[in-house]
């Protein structure tokens, strides 16, 4: 898909990858919504965006968990720019909980954030797709997902069923103009990741040192990139980290092995 002219929501889009896919995406010649949580920089990213490219962004606060929400994201699109064409969801959590949190509930967070808000919005857009006979869903997903996060069930758990759900919507749908990408990276510096790096011990701990240790951390902005090409390319699996495709060759390859090497490494950084 060639972007220009095109209508996008990116979801997440407050700070970190959000943030530069919507800057990256508006750079390009896209119109773009922008949304995340109220209490977040939503308005600031806009602002920022607009000083250089007049027109083409909107913000609107909001849990995208919500199918409500997503309605009215969708709506402030088609009354500002048009239909959605191209829909980023990017928003994600930790699976780390914070004070006060049990683990019950740090479980549902993460799988609605992670999973089931991709599930909402999909069910909001597909109609229209469908009937137009085009329509792009990125899922921003994680190298946790196809490899596994030492450290976080709820995290880890949560990114294999985002792709999961990216495979499933290109499977049932690809064949009837949906095109779908899922960008799966590994350490990036975002404020998820520096919280883990931060701390000296616990799950997100862990999983800092285990995606620091495996590979470069990248800027946002060069995984912005990075997904823009995916996209020109209709890539499914968008992996800024290249090494993400050799572990998860290994894997596929020897299972038992990869387990192993997985044990090794989760001792290593203990």
């Amino acid at each position: 898909m060639d972007v220009r002219g095109k209508v996008a929501v990116v979801t997440g889009g407050a700070g970190g990858i959000g943030a530069a896919l919507s800057r990256t995406l508006a750079a390009a010649g896209a119109q773009v919504v922008v949304t995340d949580r109220p209490g977040t920089r939503v308005e600031q990213v806009v602002s920022e965006i607009l000083a250089d490219h007049p027109g083409q962004a909107i913000a609107l606060t909001g849990d995208i968990t919500e199918s409500a929400v997503v309605a009215d994201v969708l709506d402030l699109a088609a009354r500002t720019f048009g239909p959605v064409d191209l829909y980023l969801a990017n928003a994600g959590v930790g699976g780390t909980a914070a004070d006060g949190v049990s683990e019950e509930d740090e479980w549902s967070v993460a799988l609605e954030v992670n999973v089931m808000a991709h599930v909402r919005a999909a069910r909001l857009l597909l109609p229209e797709w469908l009937d137009r006979g085009e329509g792009y869903f990125v899922s921003t997903a994680s190298a946790a997902g196809l490899l596994t996060q030492i450290g976080s069930a709820p995290y880890s758990v949560s990114k294999h069923g985002a792709i999961a759900f990216a495979e499933w919507l290109s499977v049932t749908y690809g064949d009837r103009g949906v095109k779908v990408s899922c960008l799966c990276p590994m350490g990036v510096n975002t404020d998820m990741l520096n919280a883990g790096r931060a701390e000296t011990s616990g799950a997100a701990a862990a999983g800092a040192k285990a995606v620091t240790s495996s590979g470069e951390v990248l800027e946002p902005e060069q995984v912005a990139q990075i997904v823009l090409a995916g996209i020109a390319a209709e890539q499914f699996l968008i992996l800024p980290h290249p090494e993400v495709l050799t572990f998860f060759q290994r894997k596929s390859g020897d299972y038992d092995r990869w387990l192993s090497g997985m044990r090794r490494l989760q001792a290593s950084i203990s």
